[in-house]
Order: structure tokens, then sequence, then C-alpha cells
């Protein structure tokens, strides 16, 4: 293979495709940080998802996210801001507001 820039050895080029990798690295893991920061921001709510509208988890023969059957359903979670679940309104749960554990819904 003919070398593109016949003033660079291998070696020198073998240390900027190190360098260039090194540098991704780098910011991927930059980026990812403030996914990690989200995460401790937010928290599971059961039971504020509208019908196909949540994150994960909605009972037996459910694979995750989006498969709500029913507005407001007990046993499924959207993710909120940390210490807003307990605030939001749920209209089948039992003290009308979302909760952080899955329940038995109640008639609305």
């Amino acid at each position: 293979m003919k070398n593109p820039n016949p003033t660079q050895t291998p070696v020198a080029r073998y240390a900027s495709a190190a360098g260039l990798a090194l540098a991704m690295s780098a910011a991927l893991t930059i980026a990812a940080a403030p996914i990690a920061a989200q995460a401790a921001e937010t928290e599971k709510c059961f039971g504020v998802a509208l019908k196909g509208k949540n994150d994960c988890k909605a009972g037996a023969g459910t694979t995750c996210a989006g498969t709500s059957k029913v507005d407001y359903q007990g046993n499924a979670w959207s993710m909120v801001p940390k210490g807003t679940c307990e605030k939001t309104v749920s209209k089948t749960s039992p003290s009308g507001f979302g909760q952080l554990k899955e329940f038995k819904e109640v008639k609305a």
C-alpha cells in the first residue's frame, strides 16, 4: 500500500490513530455523564402513564415501553422528576396520586 503522506512514518500513523481512538472514547464518556446524572434525578412512578405511553413494565405478558393497555395502569411506570411522583394525579391509585411501587387499580 502506498503511503498517502510520505513524510509520516508508520509509527506516526499508528500514534495518530491511537490518539483519535482515545479522543473518541473520552468524548463518549463525557456524553454519557448527563445520562447518569439524569437517572439520579428521576424516579419510576407507577399509575401515571397513559395507554401505550409507559416507559416500562406493564405486567405479565408485556415486553416493556409502550405496552400499557389502559390509562393509569397500576403496574406500568413512567420516569418522572424525583419527588413529583406522589404529587402526580393517578385516577386509578388508591391515594389518587402516582405510587413508587406498583399497585392494584381502583375503579376510576
